[in-house]
């Protein structure tokens, strides 16, 4: 393959320079991203372009949200203020991006001064916010696009593989949690287990009751939208788990995936073509990386540090209290010595054996040759005993769904 691109090996070297650009002396932040779902009193969706839509509620928030966020055409995508960025998803989904965090009570606090904000603007006219992981109301094909072309080649491309593709940008929302690394050991090491503990997460923040407008069929509609979207650039990284996996693996994995949109002309253009095949003369400079890096959609995404990607949105305080349980985990040598003696021998084949068997029992499945339910218990357990009292007072709403063996998506449906 490097004989076709002849710049293949420099585009590696700059994949892993810039992951290694991202090691902090003292990795111990977190940053948070939750996206919510607009409806109106009768349940009916909210769009990007109607009266009181999410266009116009970008604007309002100007008044809170000082700094403009303008794509190439001008049009208004984003806003920033202080760390905390709003966005919008493919159907509108308004996404709410802080930290880092050291403080999760900070954490807490941004997050909820944001969506008091949101409220007292749509509240008058009917609007309501919510957090689900799935629109509660209606099928993803029904929802409208925010006119981005982004989005139109997305679309394009991943409603061609599958519906699932149109389901997962359209109609799922999600809470994800991004942690720091210290070195490249360290680095490899979180992304060995956090893909481990993605069945277990995926369960603990089950918060989709409903799939494509009718009760869910199974648990964890989540999951089977991100395994079925597109498994190129979805699931597990190919070759994660196993022992001699390194950072140039990582940057192989990046080449060799269709690129769906290709920006090295400095335009957004619609190509099949991998992104190898796309510089293969050419080594890639930061925003080239940093595109490619966004089209990637894995449980357990890198860039200059660990995305982990497979909890549903969720109300508040479950959010912090699953941030809580990540820094307990993540943060700690004790916590991350015990997780290695757990998930040691797992593969990918495993962790696709333990999410067939959670989307179809529940806290009845098993992962990794054990019941869910041990080891659900084991990493709070260990979170909790590496957290100070106020985090931990902070992760006991996510603690007590576990050991009540239930999860919001459950307690909805009841």
């Amino acid at each position: 393959m490097s004989k076709n691109q002849p710049a293949r090996q420099s585009n590696i070297d700059a994949l892993v320079k810039y992951f290694e650009s991202g090691i902090k002396t003292e990795g111990n932040a977190l940053g948070i991203e939750l996206e919510h779902t607009l409806v109106h009193k009768n349940g009916d969706p909210v769009s990007y372009t109607e009266e009181f839509g999410q266009k116009w509620l970008l604007k309002e928030l100007e008044r809170y949200f000082p700094e403009e966020m303008i794509d190439d055409d001008g049009d208004l995508i984003g806003l920033a203020r202080n760390g905390s960025t709003v966005t919008l998803e493919p159907a509108a989904q308004l996404e709410f991006s802080a930290g880092p965090f050291t403080d999760l009570q900070k954490a807490e606090d941004s997050f909820k001064r944001f969506e008091s904000e949101v409220v007292d603007l749509i509240s008058p006219h009917d609007v309501f916010l919510l957090s689900p992981g799935y629109h509660p109301t209606r099928r993803a094909i029904d929802l409208e696009l925010i006119p981005k072309v982004r989005y139109d080649y997305m679309n394009k491309y991943l409603g061609s593989i599958s519906m699932f593709g149109i389901c997962m940008m359209r109609g799922s929302a999600a809470t994800q949690v991004a942690i720091d690394f210290t070195s490249t050991e360290d680095c490899l090491r979180k992304l060995k287990l956090a893909s481990a503990c993605v069945p277990v997460f995926s369960l603990i923040c089950d918060n989709s009751p409903i799939f494509e407008g009718e009760v869910r069929k199974h648990e964890m509609v989540r999951t089977e939208i991100w395994e079925k979207c597109d498994p190129d650039r979805c699931g597990i990284v190919d070759g994660v788990m196993s022992p001699d996996f390194t950072l140039e693996d990582y940057a192989e994995y990046i080449l060799d995936t269709p690129a769906i949109i290709d920006v090295s002309s400095g335009s957004q253009v619609f190509s099949e073509k991998t992104f190898g095949e796309i510089y293969a003369d050419k080594t890639m400079e930061k925003a080239d990386i940093e595109h490619a890096l966004s089209m990637f959609f894995n449980d357990i995404r890198l860039k200059t540090y660990i995305e982990i990607r497979p909890a549903d949105a969720m109300p508040i305080e479950y959010v912090v209290a699953y941030a809580a349980l990540i820094k307990g985990l993540f943060y700690d040598e004790t916590s991350l010595s015990h997780m290695e003696s757990i998930f040691e021998e797992v593969s990918e084949k495993d962790i696709a054996e333990a999410k067939s068997s959670l989307m179809e029992n529940g806290y009845d499945g098993k992962a990794y040759g054990h019941p869910v339910s041990e080891i659900a218990d084991e990493l709070i357990s260990l979170a909790s005993a590496s957290l100070n009292d106020k985090d931990l007072e902070l992760l006991r709403p996510l603690a007590q769904l576990v050991a009540d063996r239930t999860t919001l998506a459950a307690m909805a449906l009841e």
